[in-house]
């Protein structure tokens, strides 16, 4: 989801209130599939008395005065409006003084007005799933009866404009819109979206069928999925629209991987998990309490336990996650030699199953992307950091840049 969570201290999880059911049926989507692992119960509900767990147990495991909750699916409005009212109540019985915060992601599908007045009354952030203009959505983005949802979006995001609800895009790059990058990235600005988060495809499936793995150790018979762009066309991606950006959208249109590069640029903490140094600090939690290592590896081998009979501490902080955390840093030579290792920390782990120019398995599938990417970007980005540094920049490094205390553009 899209979201700008500090990811160095806090203990996190995400939730997801009812797994994997959703109203729509994404020809792309991964999290469909893992429906199969609790197949023995096809509702698919967190409980209220797991809600409550939950909340206390996360609350009471942080050592940070904030406390961000983040609300997963499937479709989280799929649950009644009274779950999420009812979790609001735990939230302030547990809060013991600590300041609450919550965003949710959601297809848009099923906003009214009493959910948009709901987020707003309680300063709510909303993520919205959305893949450009209607052509490129409704390409993949389909209901259960393969019709179109654009429309219905549009009219959530319509609402939550209304309404005044903070909001922000999540939108998936995929083979077809990945082509336009600028129709694609101008819509955004047309309906007024300033912060948006690129989720790029690259899924994979068992070979000769359209099944997604069971198991990361079913690397060796996976094949790409038909909706996966190419390294290259994600770099291509990437540095037309920066191009775009850097010339007239500074300050006023946030690209959360434009935001994390100039973080790592500047030795600061990125606000996206696939560009940090280290990784297992984000996991998730399903609808019957189970806990996994992070919303990419809901696989059996990455299961930490369960918060019926483990703690969230014990498990977040347990040698199995520690272990898989440190599968950041397990790198290829070609990686660890490369000058641009300290902006990308070779990406999400569960892209890395290509082979690098000597030969080591483990280099990231979207690598000449990035470079290439990093490489456009250099220039602009050592301005920035220079810069900023003159400026003795805050904490939130693009802060200056986004009250105009310089301008990039002279």
């Amino acid at each position: 989801m899209s979201t700008y969570a500090p990811f160095a201290k806090p203990l996190y999880v995400m939730l997801k209130p009812i797994g994997a059911v959703c109203n729509l049926s994404c020809d792309y989507c991964y999290y469909l599939e893992k429906s199969k692992l609790y197949e023995e119960d096809p509702k698919h509900i967190l409980s209220d008395d797991l809600l409550e767990k939950f909340i206390e147990e996360y609350i009471n495991s942080q050592t940070m005065p904030q406390v961000l909750f983040t609300w997963h699916g499937g479709e989280t409005l799929m649950r009644p409006l009274s779950f999420y009212k009812k979790a609001m109540e735990l939230q302030k019985k547990y809060a013991k003084g600590r300041t609450i915060d919550n965003c949710i992601q959601t297809n848009g599908t099923l906003l009214n007005d009493d959910w948009c007045k709901f987020f707003k009354e309680n300063n709510w952030l909303v993520g919205v799933s959305i893949d450009g203009p209607q052509e490129f959505h409704d390409e993949y983005r389909k209901n259960k009866q393969g019709l179109p949802s654009f429309i219905k979006v549009m009219n959530g995001i319509k609402l939550l404009k209304k309404h005044g609800v903070e909001w922000n895009a999540m939108a998936v790059v995929n083979d077809y819109n990945v082509e336009y990058p600028l129709d694609f990235y101008r819509f955004f600005k047309e309906i007024g979206c300033r912060f948006i988060q690129f989720a790029p495809i690259v899924e994979r499936t068992k070979q000769g069928t359209n099944k997604s793995l069971a198991s990361i150790s079913d690397d060796d018979n996976a094949v790409l999925t038909e909706h996966s762009i190419t390294a290259e066309q994600w770099g291509h991606f990437l540095c037309t629209i920066f191009d775009e950006w850097v010339k007239h959208d500074v300050g006023e249109y946030f690209i959360q991987i434009f935001d994390s590069t100039l973080a790592n640029w500047m030795g600061e903490q990125p606000g996206v998990c696939t560009l940090a140094k280290n990784c297992g600090h984000a996991g998730v939690m399903e609808f019957n309490g189970d806990v996994y290592s992070c919303d990419h590896f809901v696989f059996p081998e990455y299961r930490l336990g369960n918060i019926h009979s483990k703690s969230l501490v014990e498990m977040m902080y347990g040698e199995k996650q520690q272990k898989f955390g440190n599968m950041k840093q397990q790198l290829p030579s070609q990686c660890k030699n490369c000058e641009y290792l300290f902006a990308c920390n070779g990406e999400c782990p569960k892209n890395r199953f290509i082979k690098s120019s000597n030969g080591e398995l483990g280099l990231n599938y979207l690598c000449k992307g990035f470079y290439h990417f990093f490489e456009h970007v250099a220039p602009y980005m050592d301005f920035m950091k220079k810069e900023l540094m003159n400026k003795q920049a805050p904490a939130n490094i693009m802060s200056a840049i986004r009250n105009n205390e310089i301008d990039i553009n002279n």
